[in-house]
């Protein structure tokens, strides 16, 4: 037997980590309870901001995000569009995926390679106009991965890969649940950052367009973003009456912005997540339970 039928055999049980900007503290603060009580998962994929909160999950750093978030969401250099203006991404690479977790809050490299948790990343191809789902194991070398997943449209420059040009993965695949599912996970925990009853709405498909003109099958899925997460919800509506899939969200519409300074509007949202994730704590340790 090949190798890669080996692993989609012995992988089951997946985490997928919706994006959202600032609301991704949200999930920080689910993943924060999840260590706690010890609930660990063969692979996570991450999206966006939920990429960035997934990997201090697969190194085990309890309170990391909430920590350096609070600590730094006022710093220009963290996320503002003094940058976008200076150096063309809304956050400075330099700072936020150097000198931040190489110096100012240490992220564990080490532990993030012992882990035995397989740890991917959802970013969209420009040329193709399709998600890529690409697995990180060395953070350090492979850090523009993670760059990228997070790169939001319009406000960053675009990242190069491997030969890929790559932008924030929500913008192709924001819940990449049935990705997960065709590489093996049949089962998996969904972390949204949208309440139970959103719906995305249209956006400005003549923006894209002519921003992103050289990469017609990216407007285009830019132009259809909204079906293809509405279409997402309903699949996983459905895994979930099927016994395949696990759902926190938020149990009130967050009222954060994209680019939140408020450390104490940041604690809230945190603490949302961790009272949504608390009070589901005894059904979630049944579904990993559960047989399929």
């Amino acid at each position: 037997m090949e190798k890669e039928e080996m692993e989609r055999e012995t992988a089951r049980i997946g985490l997928v980590l919706e994006g959202g900007g600032m609301r991704g503290i949200y999930t920080a603060g689910v993943l924060d309870v999840l260590m706690e009580h010890g609930i660990s998962f063969d692979g996570v994929i991450g999206v966006s901001a939920g990429a960035i909160h997934g990997c201090s999950f697969v190194s085990g750093q309890i309170g990391r995000s909430i920590r350096y978030y609070k600590k730094f969401c006022g710093d220009k250099r963290f996320m503002s569009f003094r940058n976008v203006i200076r150096t063309g991404d809304i956050v400075d690479e330099q700072f936020c995926y150097h000198e931040l977790p190489e110096t100012l809050d240490p992220f564990d490299y080490d532990a993030f390679e012992r882990s035995p948790v397989k740890y991917y990343v959802t970013c969209s191809n420009l040329e193709t106009g399709k998600a890529e789902y690409l697995q990180i194991t060395d953070m350090r070398g492979q850090i523009d991965l993670m760059r990228a997943s997070a790169s939001l449209p319009y406000v960053s420059r675009i990242v190069e890969f491997d030969g890929k040009k790559l932008l924030d993965g929500g913008c192709t695949d924001s819940i990449p649940v049935h990705a997960f599912m065709k590489m093996g996970y049949e089962k998996n925990v969904v972390v949204l950052t949208r309440h139970r009853e959103y719906v995305k709405e249209p956006e400005h498909a003549s923006l894209a367009k002519v921003y992103y003109r050289q990469y017609p099958k990216f407007a285009a899925a830019m132009e259809n973003r909204h079906k293809a997460y509405n279409n997402s919800r309903k699949l996983i509506r459905r895994l979930q009456e099927e016994g395949k899939a696990f759902v926190i969200c938020p149990s009130q519409e967050l009222n954060i912005g994209r680019t939140c300074h408020d450390p104490e509007k940041l604690q809230e949202v945190y603490d949302l997540g961790r009272r949504d994730t608390i009070r589901q704590l005894g059904n979630l340790e049944v579904f990993m339970e559960q047989e399929d």
